[in-house]
């Protein structure tokens, strides 16, 4: 698989690997260690039972993208065209054609502002809401929601626990972040990965390695549960590890690794999506669809390659021959995405997020590009009770301050938490036993998003 690096030098990193535990015939136990989390989520008007972040990694252009600017001066326009949605009024890139003919399910935010325009400093910011310090790394929303999630679900015995992780990255997750931050280290994404294409496709490490099958690992089971029984004789409510229990049905059911399955899909759906195997923005989004279906709340897509310091056309085509590039692929998968989640009765469930970690500057630098600006970027958001068809906010005739209504990325994490049924001010606890909100103190939720 080619790994895309942004211009730090930073690689997509896959946090969690199921391989060699699964060698263990233990080890998946950690990662659904902990899923133990906080209370009932009552929030008024919440609609969203699952999230799919889209993660444009590297910084996508909002001059490119969503807040275009056609009466600039040409430096500032950029080479691309803007068309007009189904929404009068309101315009996008030429590349977004098909989410443009949609534009009424979208709700684009064209003020956000941040002051960090660092990758990894603006991508923590922008996933968790608070700004980065070294004192305390903050859990980005997956982990948060997956966290609270799942502890409801044990209050109630365990019931709906699903065999499927609650916090999954598609291929796998971005920069430096850990994802759980001050939460156990099992609230981190589930990563996928595969060097697989198309019909291909399998998540990698999900099927035991050379030598080990289900009757070696249900005997290394039977040997871990009888250490653990003999461990706590004297406490009879305590006969088995329930993570290790759901580590060996993640590894053993069908079901698990059939949601994972791309080739179930019918053939005209896979290509409405766009090819490229799991990699690719496409399937990744396909993938996510079906995650989502089988009860995972939160869903990141991560996709690579937007940090365009140099000739910014190759958002549009990368080679004469080769047309396959970000913008047309993001269309494609986010049209399929939304149409897809609607024809499945889905969209008013799931909160679809686009966005990146800031945006990049107005004037085309010497080498055809733009550089990194945090200043005024946007962020488009669909389903889970948001309301389409509306532009939030504005930028200047530049793009390149807030003009009207600007909105921090606090301002996002406390408006994300309330449309998916949790209050801002919940507190969850540092493993010091110091409470932390989940959205911060003073964020503002932005109440012209809601339905």
């Amino acid at each position: 698989m080619n790994t895309v690096k942004r211009c730090d030098g930073v690689s997509r990193r896959d946090f969690l690997r199921v391989g060699g535990l699964t060698a263990l015939g233990l080890g998946l136990g950690d990662f659904f260690h902990l899923q133990r989390a906080f209370a009932d989520n009552n929030t008024i008007g919440a609609k969203a039972k699952s999230c799919i972040l889209i993660w444009l990694d590297g910084g996508p252009s909002h001059l490119e993208t969503f807040d275009p600017k056609p009466d600039a001066p040409q430096e500032v326009r950029g080479p691309l065209k803007t068309i007009p949605t189904n929404v009068t009024g309101i315009h996008i890139s030429e590349c977004l054609e098909q989410t443009a003919r949609i534009m009424d399910k979208f709700a684009i935010i064209r003020s956000m502002t941040s002051p960090l325009g660092e990758h990894n400093l603006g991508t923590q910011y922008l996933m968790t809401g608070y700004k980065p310090t070294p004192a305390l790394e903050y859990p980005t929303f997956g982990s948060t929601i997956a966290h609270i999630r799942l502890q409801n679900a044990q209050k109630s015995d365990g019931a709906s626990l699903s065999v499927l992780p609650p916090n999954i990255a598609v291929p796998n997750f971005t920069g430096e972040l850990s994802g759980n931050g001050y939460l156990p280290s099992a609230t981190r994404p589930f990563s996928v990965s595969s060097n697989s294409k198309d019909n291909d496709f399998k998540v990698r490490d999900l099927d035991f390695y050379e030598g080990i099958d289900l009757t070696r690992l249900s005997r290394r089971k039977q040997f871990v549960n009888a250490l653990n029984e003999f461990s706590n004789a004297k406490d009879a409510g305590s006969k088995t590890d329930p993570d290790l229990e759901r580590a060996y049905n993640l590894i053993t059911s069908p079901e698990a690794k059939a949601a994972f399955s791309l080739s179930e899909e019918p053939h005209d759906v896979r290509q409405r999506y766009g090819q490229g195997g799991v990699n690719g923005i496409g399937h990744a989004c396909l993938l996510a669809r079906r995650l989502v279906e089988r009860g995972v709340p939160f869903v990141t897509v991560n996709h690579a390659g937007w940090d365009t310091h140099q000739d910014i056309f190759t958002l549009k085509e990368r080679y004469p021959t080769d047309r396959n590039a970000h913008l047309p692929s993001l269309d494609r998968a986010l049209s399929a995405l939304i149409q897809d989640l609607t024809d499945r009765r889905m969209l008013d469930e799931t909160l679809v997020i686009v966005m990146g970690e800031f945006g990049r500057t107005p004037k085309i630098n010497s080498q055809g590009g733009r550089d990194h600006w945090p200043n005024v970027f946007s962020v488009m958001l669909a389903g889970g009770g948001v309301q389409g068809g509306q532009i939030i906010g504005s930028s200047d005739a530049l793009g390149e301050f807030p003009k009207e209504r600007p909105v921090t990325p606090s301002d996002l994490s406390s408006t994300i938490y309330t449309l998916l049924g949790i209050d801002p001010s919940f507190e969850l606890h540092t493993s010091d036993g110091r409470p932390v909100r989940v959205a911060p103190d003073g964020a503002k939720v932005v109440s012209e998003l809601f339905a």
